[in-house]
């Protein structure tokens, strides 16, 4: 057994639950801001309650990025599993995963599909990658054949590694956004802002040589990898058993409850929202943009294709009661990551970090150790908007300072959030919840993806 093996089946056996795991990192960060950025004139008493106002407010937090986001979360979540329980959908997966016969080459298809899915629309992947496990879960449940569903589960998760530099990453498309840099830096007060260039375009960014190197490198190299993980020998765990819903047409109905029941009436208003969302995100307006993939178009559409795939109205009730339940864990979870990050901004503790790996930071070695503090950071604070939006302007600072590659750095920071991704089990609640996996089930092959894709950046970072 090699020492990753050891290594993950020993996390794997002392790894508690995604929601524990919060409640953990919420005590560690509220010690860490308390022991490093107390201020010496302020009683420790006085600051434990500051500390604790910060996590307050960041636990209620009803901003675009706080409870709002973690509703969007959920919607896309119900919905998407609503879709994933339609007959259309599950007839066309099943066509796809024909040529899937074993782990192996099962582990190579849903890898790459992801990946491909992901670098499109990170909301997109998420969804697609979890429908896609669990339907090949089931096919092999169905055909009573061995599968290392763990292994699949991982597979499907590996979006979450590349999104940040596809089409839909945070950091490289808000620093497009014409006057967004000086106006992140100058939120925190930076006084050096009026040197900083007003926006830093996309083609400097994910179109740059870097990161079209980086995303051909994880194409080919990834499913490469589980295929090879896929052909060793496995521990066999529960496969997920195909939902049946019922429709319940039998049952006569009278009066409004026909509308229920109607063929039509749910499919009509389900076409009528999906027009209604490309005409107003793709022909409305003059100048076509890849902006329109945002989390409400997304959610918008889900809810048209869901409306839209089912039978009539009450199919689709039926199946948002079994997918409901898949969202527990946003619900619980999502507030207690907002107080870990209103710690880490109200105390100042991200820019602590950060500033520590400038400290010890050269123009050459700059990206890769802003590399290593975003994915650190990206533990405490799983969202690459919100960890933009609170490192985004610490980390250009120091590269106006340092004369680091402002592009570069934007990279950096997006590739070490989407890195620690395969650690941080937070952005898998929605897969678990689809799939039925459990997160240790994940973990020693998301660690082999953590692995892989540290080496990869950090070589691009230091060699491109």
């Amino acid at each position: 057994m090699s020492f990753t093996e050891k290594f993950a089946n020993a996390y794997k056996r002392i790894l508690p639950s995604p929601f524990t795991i919060a409640i953990v990192l919420s005590i560690l960060t509220f010690l860490l801001a308390l022991i490093f950025t107390k201020p010496l004139d302020k009683p420790i008493g006085e600051y434990t309650l500051d500390i604790a106002g910060y996590w307050e407010s960041g636990l209620w937090n009803s901003s675009t990025g706080g409870l709002y986001f973690a509703f969007q979360m959920m919607f896309m979540l119900v919905m998407g599993h609503i879709i994933a329980l339609s007959k259309p959908v599950d007839r066309f997966i099943q066509r796809i995963l024909s040529p899937c016969t074993t782990t192996a080459n099962t582990a190579f298809i849903v890898t790459l599909a992801t990946i491909l899915v992901s670098l499109f629309n990170w909301g997109l992947g998420l969804i697609f990658g979890a429908i896609l496990a669990r339907k090949v879960g089931e096919k092999f449940a169905r055909l009573k054949q061995p599968l290392n569903y763990g292994l699949i589960g991982a597979s499907a998760y590996v979006g979450l590694m590349v999104w940040h530099g596809g089409l839909s990453g945070s950091a490289p498309i808000k620093a497009g956004e014409e006057g967004s840099i000086k106006s992140l830096v100058e939120s925190i007060g930076t006084a050096t802002s009026n040197s900083l260039p007003s926006s830093i375009t996309i083609s400097e960014t994910l179109f740059s040589n870097l990161n079209l190197f980086v995303t051909l490198v994880l194409i080919l190299v990834l499913p490469l990898l589980m295929y090879q993980v896929g052909k060793r020998p496995f521990k066999a765990i529960q496969l997920p058993q195909p939902i049946t819903i019922e429709n319940e047409e039998h049952e006569k109905v009278d009066g409004a409850e026909r509308l229920d029941s109607s063929h039509y009436f749910g499919r009509v208003l389900g076409g009528l929202i999906l027009f209604y969302a490309f005409y107003k995100a793709i022909l409305l307006p003059e100048t076509f943009s890849l902006k329109f993939l945002d989390p409400n178009f997304i959610n918008l559409t889900l809810l048209g294709g869901a409306l839209l795939l089912h039978t009539n109205i009450s199919a689709f009730l039926t199946a948002a009661g079994n997918a409901i339940t898949d969202a527990t864990g946003i619900l619980l979870q999502f507030p207690l990551y907002f107080g870990i990050l209103g710690i880490m901004v109200g105390s100042g503790l991200i820019g602590e970090i950060s500033d520590g790996f400038v400290a010890i930071s050269t123009e050459t070695t700059f990206p890769v150790l802003s590399f290593l503090s975003a994915g650190l950071v990206n533990i405490f604070v799983p969202s690459g908007g919100g960890q933009w939006v609170v490192q985004g302007p610490i980390l250009l600072t120091a590269a106006q300072e340092i004369g680091a590659s402002y592009p570069k750095t934007i990279m950096a920071l997006a590739y070490g959030d989407q890195w620690t991704n395969m650690l941080q089990p937070f952005w898998a609640l929605p897969l678990l919840g689809i799939t039925g996996l459990k997160a240790k089930d994940i973990l020693p092959y998301t660690l082999l993806l953590f692995l892989a894709g540290g080496l990869i950046f950090i070589s691009a970072l230091l060699l491109i």
